[in-house]
């Protein structure tokens, strides 16, 4: 088996962990996400009067969660075009 020219060894492995944090970054969240809509819909339908409270408390977590997701997406574009350990080989 032929070697791998260490800049290609690099790029391979920064797709492969790229791709990796991709799915555990939007799929965690959007979990997470799901969750909160679930307890926060079973809170209104026990105490509809707490409605307009339990909402904006959602919709501020939601904001939250959802940074977290983009900023896994910032930090996977970053890997793919401006890699520093690239630099090295090419």
């Amino acid at each position: 088996m032929a070697e791998l020219d260490p800049g290609v060894l690099t790029t391979l492995v920064t797709i492969i962990v790229t791709g990796i944090s991709i799915v555990l970054g939007t799929l965690t969240p959007a979990i997470v996400e799901g969750r909160a809509v679930l307890k926060a819909l079973e809170g209104m339908a026990r105490q509809p009067e707490a409605a307009n409270d339990l909402r904006t408390t959602l919709f501020v977590s939601m904001a939250l969660l959802e940074s977290t997701a983009i900023y896994v997406l910032l930090i996977c574009l970053i890997l793919i075009f401006a890699n520093p350990l690239l630099d090295r080989f090419f």
